[in-house]
């Protein structure tokens, strides 16, 4: 049976580990070539493509910057000179974030380089990443890229006012770019999970906002890194060919619109 992705070349920024690790690895098992993006963790990116090509796929890993223009155009002219073509993006990378609302910075405290700072990791980086996707995609006239929002836009439980800014900044472009791009084939969609637990952000949150969401959520539980991966597969799949400037929010009902 010819798996879902077998052809398929697809790019997953910031997929050393979390979130970014567990789709890599599921685009792999429907049999993609999957570009793993890290930035200075070398030996997780590495691990993470020693299971994908565990899982039947094709990986290589290629460290960027995704912040830096220069680093983007770099990564971009590897993929085109490796396989000459790119189907799906998923810009997942973004500046370290820790949720832990004791520790959070309240408004009265955040500087605009706190803002600037989550901007430049959600919105910066899709942007460079986009600019150089694009072009590759007209070619083929088809793709599919899909942005990792949060749902903290929608309800903003913990006010985690820097990076849900930076997230909401990245669903607007989402939608602009979206509509820009659907003459050429090309699909712009977000994904906006919950709280996932376990990641580097989520690793400091305590037991009791765990138990608050838990008690919030429909199905009672916290997302893993694992949920995250088949509305992605989803949105870069032909199953989802005609739906574009959307956002799928994947937090066991915690939101829902």
């Amino acid at each position: 049976m010819m798996r879902k992705f077998e052809n398929k070349t697809v790019l997953v920024t910031g997929s050393s580990r979390g979130i970014g690790a567990a789709i890599a690895k599921g685009f792999a098992k429907e049999g993609a070539t999957v570009i793993v993006n890290y930035v200075q963790n070398e030996q997780a990116a590495e691990k993470t493509v020693a299971s994908c090509l565990e899982l039947g796929g094709d990986a290589w890993a290629i460290q960027a910057d995704v912040t830096s223009e220069s680093d983007v155009k770099r990564m971009m002219e590897q993929i085109e000179l490796e396989v000459g073509k790119l189907d799906v993006v998923v810009n997942n990378a973004f500046k370290p974030y820790v949720f832990n609302p004791d520790t959070r910075k309240m408004f009265t405290q955040l500087k605009w380089a706190d803002y600037q700072e989550q901007i430049d990791g959600a919105l910066k980086s899709s942007y460079y990443v986009c600019q150089e996707a694009i072009p590759l995609m007209k070619r083929q006239t088809k793709g599919s890229i899909i942005n990792i929002a949060t749902n903290l836009v929608n309800r903003p439980l913990v006010p985690y006012h820097d990076y849900t800014t930076a997230k909401s900044a990245l669903i607007g472009f989402s939608r602009n770019l979206a509509v820009e791009v659907g003459a050429f084939g090309i699909r712009v969609n977000c994904v906006a999970p919950g709280l996932v637990y376990p990641t580097d952000a989520s690793r400091e949150t305590k037991e009791e906002v765990k138990e608050m969401i838990i008690g919030q959520t429909p199905l009672r539980r916290i997302a893993t890194p694992a949920d995250i991966v088949g509305p992605v597969l989803f949105l870069a799949s032909e199953w989802s060919q005609f739906m574009t400037g959307q956002t799928l929010v994947v937090d066991g009902g915690l939101v829902m619109s």
